[in-house]
């Protein structure tokens, strides 16, 4: 099983604080560091600092070495695709071609209206979606002269150098809840289908949906990465988890909640509690069809946490 650490920084990461998780992951022997790609922060107080995505995976690609890096995910709605094409590929060449690239339709509101960009109706944000998982593939595999009329976006006699250092392309992910546009694009576009917030039967309907529409459109189902992004939460001991999940509700904003209703709220979807009871939830993920577990970090100063957790799974699941 392959592990990636995925972080939420629109908590009030700074770069540095980011550094540091990385560097992190890569000594503990995990696959990728992915991050969130957002500029309002949530969840709890609105007011903290953010930082933009690729700008930091740029910084981490000089400073890290092995580790695979990428988004998880990057909203169309931030970055004209032609633009997006040109950063991600200079970020690929600053890493020596370790960069994974996570595409999504967007959905958080406020933090389109506060920077004054777009954010217009699912169904419009869908469509650009697909011109931009459209002109990735364009503009990184065809030659020059190449041409394309989407629903939004055209693109006429394309001139696009250096190509990325991985070819054909940087892996693209789509992420989502498997609904079935996001299915069908992903079948025709994506290298990885990311399911968020899911329990492992959940995976196993959604992941057959999948393969499905890969078969309609003559592709092997067994050419498509699928993964899942997971929330842990870990103790060695029965004290140190509970003072964690303390911690977690009080960095969302939700103090007063009660700790042990939470957990047992988050556990059909979550990697909850001590490292036996995280390796068996690690091993219902796998056996529903899992590749890589995406291990969504809602304590990224708990750097002990990561270290436990590493240990625990990385290797032995």
């Amino acid at each position: 099983m392959r592990f990636a650490l995925m972080t939420e920084p629109q908590q009030g990461l700074s770069y540095v604080e980011q550094l540091e998780l990385a560097l992190l992951a890569e000594r503990l022997g995990f696959e990728a560091f992915f991050r969130s790609d957002h500029y309002r922060s949530f969840p709890g107080p609105t007011d903290k600092p953010t930082t933009d995505a690729w700008a930091v995976l740029a910084g981490l690609a000089r400073e890290t070495t092995t580790i695979r890096l990428g988004t998880l995910v990057s909203p169309v709605t931030f970055r004209h695709p032609g633009s997006f094409a040109k950063v991600v590929t200079t970020v690929d060449e600053m890493s020596g071609g370790r960069v994974d690239v996570g595409v999504g339709a967007g959905w958080n509101d406020p933090e389109h209206s506060q920077l004054g960009l777009e954010f217009p109706e699912i169904g419009e944000r869908a469509d650009l979606m697909e011109d931009e998982l459209a002109i990735l593939h364009g503009l990184w595999e065809q030659p020059d002269g190449w041409s394309f009329e989407g629903k939004q976006i055209c693109v006429q006699s394309a001139s696009f150098h250096p190509k990325p250092v991985q070819r054909p392309h940087p892996p693209i992910i789509v992420g989502g809840e498997g609904r079935p546009r996001s299915l069908r694009v992903a079948a025709r576009y994506a290298d990885e289908y990311n399911m968020s917030g899911a329990d492992p039967d959940l995976c196993i309907e959604k992941f057959a949906l999948l393969d499905a529409e890969c078969r309609k459109i003559g592709r092997d189902p067994a050419t498509m990465r699928k993964s899942v992004m997971v929330g842990f939460l870990v103790g060695a001991d029965q004290a140190e988890l509970e003072r964690r999940v303390h911690d977690l509700l009080a960095m969302v904003g939700e103090a007063g909640t009660d700790a042990a209703a939470w957990l047992d709220e988050h556990r059909p979807r979550w990697i909850v509690g001590l490292p036996d009871q995280a390796r068996a939830a690690a091993a219902r993920f796998v056996a529903s069809g899992v590749d890589r577990i995406m291990l969504q970090d809602m304590l990224p100063r708990d750097h002990a946490m990561v270290e436990l957790i590493a240990r625990e799974l990385i290797g032995r699941v």
